[in-house]
């Protein structure tokens, strides 16, 4: 795999069973390119390692004297650089591929899982926590997955370059081949302590993002209730932690990369001192000293890279831990398409609360309680975040379909649509069964106003389809934000359409016209609207009143006004003590309203 050919035509099915697995899965999935590193990393270190013995035998044939020997250490000292330069190119090349592979694989498993998860997912997971787990986590993965064939192909050399030394130069290869082990392993006592530290630096990042994220999420509101200082300084506190947590990691770091560079410098010493004294005993050469001198002091630029691999493993391994645990999430309710993958059409039916919705009209819901809504909403598209008995469409369980056949099948708009940044071509380029055009779904949602105000807003357009809507539509005001949203959904024409309160933020007037205008765009497909505006009420087909979990009444609007107290209650938002006796005032006024504004629509 290329960098060229991303994003992988299918990331796989990762092991999620704990990080260390999910690690050893994303190694083996990309083996071809580890080992593509692991030849260039041999290829590098070789020739560097090569190098001391092509200065030994340059000096030693200065000291004999020998042209031919001198000529033979340049060819020799030519090759090792020109092998050094190839393998070093390569292997830089090869192990930033590696990198960015691993890491747009992880990123690609993420947004499929939240794509499979929908909502599912931030009711179990902090959004912070999933910002976290897609941005650094991603790259500390990658890391760890590219160092890995590098430290390898480190490894090796050194074992090769100690093997050579002592069939080299037995008497000063004996104390390198026991000299660099204890080198490599003397830092492991430190790694545990280390990699706590670094652990519990993730951790409180991790929340600090999560703290930022929500602040910034809700900072419109906390303007609005003074408590903006409040959070501010919350997330102060957070990040002073975040910073004492990363000193602490950095000084033990620091450490163990104090001890690398101390220990090497007494086997140097070590080498030297002995190696002076076999050369005054004449058991070895001038130019076999240098060789062995040279070649532990090159060695301690492989010998690096046990100490990256520490740091890159401590730093990975808890963020392939959460990545692993975001991967392994699952609905509750997925059956893993039991059924056929075909979209059934009819009624639809929820047995747990009665709500039947029939096949063609429109239905709207009134449920007292906003939360139990939602979770109806959410129950009515199939595969729910929580476990219960399964809605029917057609008299087919939609948990039973596949994901994709019940998405096709029913659609749920839920009450705090997002609006991702781009023109609002690309925002209305949904999957469609194409008898909705965008015109239509705009024209239906009035979003007249919004139109001219993303070009009034445009410097470089004067076609409202080009213009840019910014994150989460922040530009536009709410009611804007939830019409844009109704055309996107009106656009998919899905067979049943379930839109939980989709005009709570604009004015009456807009929401008569409103109403309308799904009214005549949705004949003949089968949508359900929660709501309690009288307005939405008195253009559905058939309301059906919610209590307590069960669908207790039903009827067209004017009528359960007049026969449903409860029912009229909610509706109207009057309390016990403004109920008159009989409902009648209550009631002239509801009608009497809803005349006025039919008039003026």
């Amino acid at each position: 795999m290329q960098i060229q050919d991303l994003p992988y035509p299918d990331p796989g099915v990762p092991d999620a069973r704990s990080g260390p697995r999910f690690l050893w899965w994303l190694f083996r999935n990309q083996l071809g390119g580890q080992l593509k590193s692991l030849a260039w990393g041999l290829l590098h270190f070789a020739s560097v390692a090569a190098l001391p013995f092509c200065v030994g035998v340059a000096v030693q044939a200065v000291v004999n004297r020998s042209g031919t020997g001198l000529a033979l250490a340049g060819g020799l000292l030519a090759l090792a650089c020109a092998g050094n330069a190839v393998g070093d190119t390569f292997l830089h090349r090869t192990a930033i591929t590696n990198w960015i592979t691993a890491a747009a694989r992880v990123q690609q498993l993420l947004a499929r899982k939240a794509a499979h998860l929908g909502s599912a997912l931030t009711r179990r997971v902090a959004a912070g926590e999933v910002v976290a787990v897609s941005t650094g986590d991603v790259e500390k993965i990658g890391w760890f997955v590219e160092a890995l064939s590098r430290f390898t192909a480190a490894l090796v050399t050194i074992v090769l370059v100690c093997v050579g030394l002592l069939v080299y130069q037995p008497a000063l290869g004996v104390v390198v081949a026991v000299g660099l082990p204890a080198l490599a392993l003397a830092v492991l006592p430190l790694l545990p302590r280390a990699t706590r530290r670094a652990d519990t630096q993730r951790e409180k990042a991790g929340r600090a993002t999560e703290l930022a994220s929500d602040t910034v999420a809700g900072l419109r509101v906390l303007r609005g209730i003074g408590g903006e200082e409040l959070f501010l300084d919350r997330y102060r506190s957070a990040s002073q932690e975040v910073r004492d947590a990363a000193v602490r990691s950095a000084r033990m770091w620091s450490l163990i990369s104090a001890i690398q560079v101390l220990l090497p410098g007494l086997l140097l010493i070590a080498v030297v001192w002995y190696g002076v004294r076999l050369a005054r005993e004449g058991r070895i050469t001038v130019g076999e000293l240098v060789t062995v001198y040279s070649s532990v002091m090159v060695l301690t630029y492989p010998l690096r890279h046990f100490e990256e691999i520490a740091m890159a493993y401590s730093f990975s391994r808890p963020s392939a831990k959460r990545t692993a645990g975001v991967l392994s999430l699952e609905r509750p309710t997925d059956t893993a398409g039991s059924r056929a993958a075909d979209v059934p059409t009819g009624d639809l039916y929820d047995p747990e609360t009665g709500l039947l919705a029939p096949a063609g009209r429109l239905t709207a819901v009134v449920c007292g309680d906003p939360d139990a809504a939602g979770l109806l909403a959410e129950r009515l598209g199939g595969h729910p975040s929580r476990e219960g008995t399964s809605v029917l469409l057609g008299g087919v369980p939609l948990d039973e379909l596949p994901l994709a056949s019940a998405r096709t099948a029913v659609l749920v708009q839920d009450k705090d649509p997002v609006l991702l940044s781009g023109t609002l071509r690309g925002l209305l380029d949904v999957p469609a069964s194409g008898a909705v055009q965008p015109d239509q779904a705009l024209t239906a949602a009035q979003c007249d106003d919004v139109l001219a105000a993303l070009v009034q807003g445009s410097l470089d357009t004067t076609d409202p389809m080009d213009a840019r809507i910014t994150e989460r539509g922040r530009s536009l005001s709410g009611g804007q934000r939830q019409r844009l949203a109704l055309a996107r959904s009106l656009i998919t024409d899905p067979e049943a359409l379930v839109l939980d309160e989709p005009t709570s933020a604009v004015d009456s007037h807009t929401e008569a016209r409103i109403a309308q205008g799904v009214r005549e765009l949705r004949d003949g497909r089968t949508t359900v609207v929660f709501t309690s505006s009288p307005l939405l009420l008195d253009r559905a087909d058939r309301v059906v009143f919610l209590h307590d979990g069960e669908a207790v009444a039903v009827g067209a609007h004017r009528e359960l006004v007049r026969t449903e107290p409860r029912y009229r209650a909610v509706v109207t938002r009057e309390t016990d003590d403004e109920a008159a006796p009989n409902g009648s005032v209550t009631l002239n006024d509801v009608l009497h309203e809803l005349e006025e504004i039919e008039e003026k629509a």
